[in-house]
């Protein structure tokens, strides 16, 4: 797969020090809410289209792949991707760290194997990408990542399309000032809360 940059992994590993304290309050609140398990692993897929096991805080109740089926007519997005505003698989303590993706900090530890950066196009469940056409595929030059100009653009909130030509965008036009802009706007838009769910 070769090599993730180092200061990728030292900027994660910064990340995941300062952001213990965070990790300790969202695993309690999963604990105390919906029990175990705390993590939720997800096949994904990476750069080449190699598959990667992806982590993320449980903001869903234990099952909620077994009843994804009986939800999938329901999606309020276009497109690969299944989303639900008012999903009843979310728990409580799920649908704040979904609004403040609290539940993306496990990907740190992604960028620490170097399966993930910090920027870069979003990571797809592999029956989300049998779905993509040619110019979608072009994502997977590239490592998948923990934020992008995708999520820092609208997250949820915008068409499939515009979703995809962001990705593609922030591959073919990579440059360390647009990975230190997308970090930026990302803490704003955590901070506010908006598109997330």
């Amino acid at each position: 797969m070769g090599q993730a940059p180092t200061y990728e992994r030292l900027a994660a590993l910064v990340l995941a020090t300062l952001a213990l304290p965070v990790f300790v309050a969202v695993a309690v609140a999963i604990l105390v809410d919906s029990g175990r398990p705390l993590f939720r692993r997800q096949r994904r897929i990476g750069l080449g289209e190699r598959e990667f096991e992806m982590l993320k805080f449980r903001s869903m109740v234990p099952d909620a792949e077994a009843k994804l089926v009986d939800l999938l007519a329901s999606t309020e997005h276009d497109g690969a991707l299944f989303k639900m505003r008012h999903d009843p698989r979310v728990t409580s303590v799920g649908r704040f760290i979904r609004k403040y993706s609290l539940d993306e900090l496990p990907q740190l530890f992604n960028v620490l194997r170097g399966e993930m950066l910090l920027v870069g196009p979003r990571p797809f469940l592999p029956r989300e990408t049998d779905r993509f056409g040619e110019a979608a595929r072009r994502r997977f030059l590239a490592r998948p990542d923990t934020t992008g100009l995708w999520q820092v653009s609208g997250r949820s909130d915008i068409p499939w399309e515009v979703a995809v030509r962001l990705d593609l965008s922030s591959v073919e036009n990579w440059s360390q000032l647009l990975e230190a802009m997308i970090l930026f706007l990302t803490l704003r838009v955590v901070w506010s809360g908006r598109g997330g769910y």
